[in-house]
């Protein structure tokens, strides 16, 4: 059990090793660094930009900006997942605005956003816009598939809407909640990037991927998409581990409850 930690870290670092070299060989047979640089030049690079405060502060107005869409998106989602599922007539009214917000591209809603919203303020808008069907989805699937024996039993022991909620529909839907908060972490990193080089913030990662290339500066181009890459990866990392701990502890109440009825 101890020694699968290193093999695993081996094994990553032999399949990064490996697109490194193929990355390597690409520019090598390309043979021009303005279509694609070398990977030393882009790690040059990198060090470069992530040795200046400017480079620190522009990716944490970035993650600020689409870390308040993705939580407004998921409070927003798991609210009206609760509530249209207790009152059916609204999720038949609103379930096409859910389909419409899915199926609609996110450039469409960026350049909405640019008439209607400041530019600063649109990352967050379309990460909010990137989030809430997905939350809302898997939450309200989530609680349409509660086992019916656990609700009979919740009615036979007279428990209240709050104790029901909290002991058999929160554990029902905490699955579906944990996959979408996951999944939709990383897209809505890419969509706040998106919407940021298209808006144009004065201080954001996407605005300076868009100078990088106007200026065809392709080194920092592709530095800043590995930040980009490299944070994605950062978040859905932390949401993860968090969404872990918090079904760990919920489970362990759970429990506990169960033993004190028991005795």
């Amino acid at each position: 059990m101890g020694g699968k930690g290193p093999v695993k870290i081996v094994k990553g670092l032999a399949v990064a090793l490996g697109w490194i070299l193929i990355w390597q060989l690409l520019s090598l047979w390309v043979g021009k660094e303005l279509l694609v640089p070398s990977p030393k030049s882009v790690i040059i690079s990198f060090a470069s930009l992530a040795g200046t405060v400017s480079f620190w502060e522009t990716v944490s107005l970035s993650v600020v900006r689409i870390i308040i869409g993705y939580a407004a998106g998921v409070v927003a989602g798991v609210v009206i997942a609760v509530i249209t599922s207790a009152f059916k007539p609204l999720d038949v009214f609103l379930s096409p605005a859910q389909h419409i917000i899915k199926a609609t591209p996110i450039a469409s809603f960026i350049i909405l956003a640019l008439v209607w919203i400041n530019g600063s303020n649109i990352p967050s808008f379309i990460t909010f816009l990137m989030v809430l069907p997905i939350i809302w989805g898997n939450v309200s699937k989530g609680i349409a598939e509660t086992d019916k024996r656990l609700l009979e039993m919740a009615r036979v022991y007279r428990f209240g809407r709050i104790k029901t909620f909290r002991t058999v529909y929160f554990h029902s839907a905490l699955p579906y909640f944990a996959a979408a908060a996951a999944t939709s972490m990383g897209l809505a990193w890419k969509a706040g990037i998106a919407a940021e080089v298209l808006a144009l913030p004065g201080i954001a990662v996407g605005t300076r991927i868009n100078d990088s290339k106007i200026y065809l500066e392709m080194p920092e181009l592709f530095a800043w998409s590995l930040v980009v890459v490299i944070i994605s990866m950062l978040l859905e990392k932390a949401i993860t581990t968090l969404l872990g701990k918090i079904g760990r502890s919920a489970a362990a109440v759970t429990d506990m409850g169960q033993e004190g009825k028991v005795k």
